[in-house]
């Protein structure tokens, strides 16, 4: 099997790197059309819960994305106009937002676990068009279609429906189609921030900004191949979908693999499937490769395998070692946003520095800043920024759609700040703190909450946990954990205080959680991010209650 990586030498990949934006582009037909006419090779194998599969080729991606093209425009969706799309991971989810993309619209991915009252949000604020879903997820669009007045199209996919239009049916119809040009610099995706605060932004990218923007990820830090089997463990409504399973594998000729599951996260079976399928790279996040760590690794052969990454938030030192010892792998961390491409990563030319982000990608300028906007010495922690003032890099979002405010805010002194603290060390290793929000300042300390997690989970009765900081008379804040224990454990004094004693003996004692509670489940976002700012205001509530 070859091993050349993409990226060889980074400070030279660095240093020379340029993303050419032509005047037009358009994924699909730049992308997904040339490689179904310069060798018309596997690029999408889709599995369910019962073994069923679905293969295409990009030729018949070709194929199924004009069809969706035509359809699109035979209900009369025309350029810049908004599409919908909630749908688990089925074929269908990919056909509809090549097809999108082809037409000339905008596709907005929802995840499948949004309810009416996030449906109808979405829908309203973006004035979306056309809506497409499943039978399944129909009741929540239909519960909310009279608040939507933009709204005038329900295409359903795998079944038919009063007041629906079938997608099977449609998709059977002869067709005539000519993809729309679409320039760089035009509308294509939205994507909805899961923030901690308020309700979601939209967040706006161009047919530059992310379509073409992500050939850096999947050709230096995704490291992909023509010739690999990518898998990518992600819920197609979120934007990490856009990154690892769509734009940056097909960009590099990669098959997208894809189990489509209606169960919970079996780590068990997604190792059997690594195995069966004969994966060779692998995009998970975080709570993945803890879950796989706390499975027999030693019965599984991980042969296929060349390279793994994983996103989403800083994963532990602890659990990629114990990755590596049983796959012979390291774990390469990537982080970015919605309203951007991976920005900081660790590349397989690199040394990796277990817990560290990694460096700046090529084609991105990032740098810690101070609230000045000045870079902050090494060592010294700040704000994780990107400069924006002589040329804005390719790969980062149009704007919050209908929230100026939100977008200026964003951009200050010549950067485009992330939200997100880090520190850089003697070396240019990034290392994640938390969001800005999120520190915790008890006694003067300032201690971010991915730190105290970190070295939570490296017990073995943590299989999750939450760190906040909790309101405190002498010290401003004291450092609170919430923890959900793994199985044959119970919640004791005795094991809080085990605990407690743990994490100071595995990071500095200023840091260990004062206060532990037990807990079945943690408040999340959509997306899987924990909103630590929710156990905050229960605390800051439940302090101030106790006062009284």
């Amino acid at each position: 099997m070859e091993r050349n990586h993409n990226m060889t030498d980074y400070a030279q990949c660095y240093k020379n790197f340029r993303l050419e934006v032509p005047e037009y582009y358009n994924f699909v037909v730049d992308v997904v059309d040339k490689w179904a006419e310069k060798e018309d090779k596997p690029a999408l194998l889709c599995v369910d819960d019962f073994g069923n599969e679905t293969r295409y080729t990009f030729g018949d991606l070709k194929e199924k994305s004009d069809r969706v093209g035509a359809l699109l425009q035979r209900v009369g969706v025309n350029k810049g106009d908004r599409v919908f799309v909630m749908l688990p991971r089925i074929p269908q989810w990919w056909e509809i937002v090549l097809g999108i993309l082809k037409a000339g619209a905008v596709a907005m991915p929802g995840t499948v676990q949004l309810t009416s009252k996030d449906v109808a949000y979405r829908i309203k604020i973006s004035e979306a068009k056309v809506a497409v879903t499943d039978p399944e997820n129909a009741p929540k669009i239909e519960e909310v279609k009279d608040q939507c007045p933009q709204l005038e199209t329900l295409l359903i996919v795998g079944g038919k429906r009063p007041g629906w239009i079938s997608y099977s049916d449609e998709m059977n119809k002869p067709y005539n189609f000519v993809p729309v040009k679409t320039k760089s610099s035009e509308e294509a995706i939205l994507y909805f921030t899961s923030g901690t605060t308020g309700y979601p932004k939209m967040v706006l990218h161009t047919h530059a900004s992310y379509p073409l923007a992500h050939l850096i990820t999947g050709k230096y830090w995704l490291d992909l191949k023509t010739w690999d089997r990518h898998w990518n463990v992600s819920d197609n409504g979120w934007a990490k979908a856009a990154w690892s399973s769509l734009f940056g594998p097909w960009h590099m000729g990669a098959e997208v693999f894809v189990h489509n599951t209606k169960g919970r996260f079996n780590p068990k079976l997604f190792l059997e499937l690594i195995e069966k399928y004969k994966i060779t790279t692998l995009c998970a996040p975080p709570t993945a490769y803890r879950l796989f760590v706390f499975e027999d690794l030693s019965s599984y052969n991980f042969s296929s395998l060349r390279h793994c990454v994983s996103a989403g938030e800083p994963l532990n030192p602890e659990v990629i070692s114990i990755w590596e010892k049983h796959t012979g792998l390291k774990i390469y961390d990537g982080y970015g946003q919605t309203e951007t491409v991976v920005l900081v990563a660790n590349f397989p030319c690199m040394e990796v520095k277990p817990g560290s982000m990694g460096k700046p990608v090529p084609g991105f300028k990032v740098d810690i800043i101070d609230e000045n906007g000045v870079p902050v010495p090494g060592g010294e922690e700040g704000n994780i920024a990107v400069k924006v003032s002589h040329c804005r890099p390719v790969g980062m979002f149009k704007e919050y759609l209908k929230d100026p405010e939100g977008t200026e805010s964003r951009f200050k002194n010549g950067w485009y700040l992330t939200g997100d603290r880090a520190y850089k060390d003697e070396d240019g290793y990034f290392w994640f703190v938390g969001r800005a929000d999120d520190v915790i300042i008890s006694a003067g300390y300032r201690i971010g909450p991915f730190e105290v997690e970190s070295a939570l989970i490296e017990h073995p009765a943590v299989v999750e946990a939450a760190v906040v900081g909790s309101p405190d008379p002498v010290r401003g804040e004291i450092v609170k954990a919430f923890i959900i224990l793994a199985e044959g454990y119970e919640p004791s004094e005795e094991l809080a205080k085990e605990i407690q004693e743990f994490v100071k003996s595995n990071t500095a004692p200023y840091k260990y959680p004062r206060e532990i509670k037990f807990v079945e489940r943690l408040p999340k976002t959509i997306s899987g991010k924990i909103q630590r700012v929710k156990l905050r205001e229960e605390e800051r509530k439940r302090k101030l209650k106790a006062r009284l």
